[in-house]
């Protein structure tokens, strides 16, 4: 086919398919030997669609000739070597640009807190486990950070799940602050701040800066989106009919032999059992201490799991509230992690 052909089956332009063919990464199939046309055969798009591809995320060209040379398995190897370098440099420029902006004037920051690194450290990534990634909803990827006078709490919720936890800091904070900050820059952020004592917050007009001590400091943007107005619903939430302690490890371990679509509990005297749906594996019952009326509600392992894994402690409580209410997890005697879990209809799953 004639090369304004090829380049509308390929995406790409023919002065691109030019610069390729004298390039040797993408030669014709055949050139006329009077008039220099070059003519492409139909077997050649799918490696010039690959080859387009590569290009669009900025592979340099002498890695797509290797990529296009490889097999399967060496040609994915490089193409995550090329994507990690892209992911790092792009956390590094956006470093640099705050620094730049920093130096060059930006508003200086307003002192919010100081706090155990490891401390926070934790507490970031127990509550970045109820944040997901959602088309149209950036917010849901972001970490509610909120100061008052007396404590600062970190909140995350993916609108079936919402992890909350407070830190009591160093120092008292020092204002009353409230502002949503990108959970994958505040993730990319917990090892720096693992490894400082102290850290300190400060809010910039367009993010924070974790301030570590002998460390180097780290700035998270801010998500302009609306957070979901969690507080309404903490507050609309009725007392919990029936409570369960059990222990975390034993309901973990029970909770990972069923692969099912969803987790299905049930709370007698004395008891929790997680059934096994369709006889698919024998149903489980471990020894629990419980309060309240008997009850059976489901849960999609997706929910459940990160919660119960993510709270403190050797047991793990849970306040619920019926089958269709949402339920309250956390250690049963530390009470600075929480997380609300939203049970499901067994047969929507189905």
């Amino acid at each position: 086919m004639p090369i304004g052909d090829f380049a509308r089956r390929s995406g790409l332009t023919s002065s691109a398919l030019r610069f390729y063919a004298d390039s040797g990464v993408l030669p014709p199939a055949e050139v006329a030997p009077i008039s220099g046309y070059r003519y492409y055969s139909g077997d050649q798009v799918e490696r010039a669609t690959v080859l387009r591809q590569l290009r669009e995320i900025a592979m340099p060209l002498p890695e797509v000739e290797t990529v296009l040379g490889a097999g399967p398995a060496e040609a994915a190897r490089l193409l995550d070597e090329h994507v990690s370098k892209i992911v790092g440099d792009a956390a590094a420029a956006q470093q640099t640009a705050a620094a730049v902006k920093s130096a060059l004037g930006e508003t200086p920051g307003l002192p919010l807190a100081a706090l155990r690194g490891p401390v926070l450290a934790d507490a970031v990534e127990q509550v970045l486990t109820a944040t997901a990634h959602e088309p149209g909803m950036p917010v849901l990827a972001g970490l509610r950070i909120e100061t008052n006078r007396e404590a600062v709490t970190l909140t995350a919720t993916d609108r079936y799940r919402l992890s909350t936890r407070t830190l009591v800091p160093v120092e008292p904070p020092l204002q009353t602050w409230a502002g949503t900050v990108d959970g994958d820059e505040l993730r990319a952020a917990v090892a720096e701040v693992r490894r400082s004592p102290l850290v300190r917050l400060d809010a910039v007009p367009y993010g924070i800066w974790l301030r570590a001590t002998g460390g180097t400091d780290r700035h998270c943007r801010l998500l302009t989106e609306e957070f979901p107005d969690f507080r309404l619903m903490l507050a609309s939430l009725g007392d919990a009919t029936t409570r369960v302690t059990v222990s975390k490890n034993l309901l973990l371990r029970a909770l990972e032999e069923h692969s099912a679509e969803h987790i299905a509990l049930h709370i007698a005297e004395n008891e929790v059992t997680v059934l096994s749906p369709h006889d698919a594996h024998p149903d489980t019952t471990l020894p629990a201490a419980t309060t309240g009326p008997a009850l059976d509600l489901s849960f999609r392992p997706t929910t459940l799991y990160p919660a119960v894994s993510s709270a403190i402690g050797p047991d793990v409580m849970l306040d619920l509230r019926g089958s269709d209410q949402p339920a309250t997890i956390r250690s049963a005697d530390r009470g600075d992690l929480t997380t609300l879990t939203m049970p499901v209809k067994a047969d929507d799953l189905d």
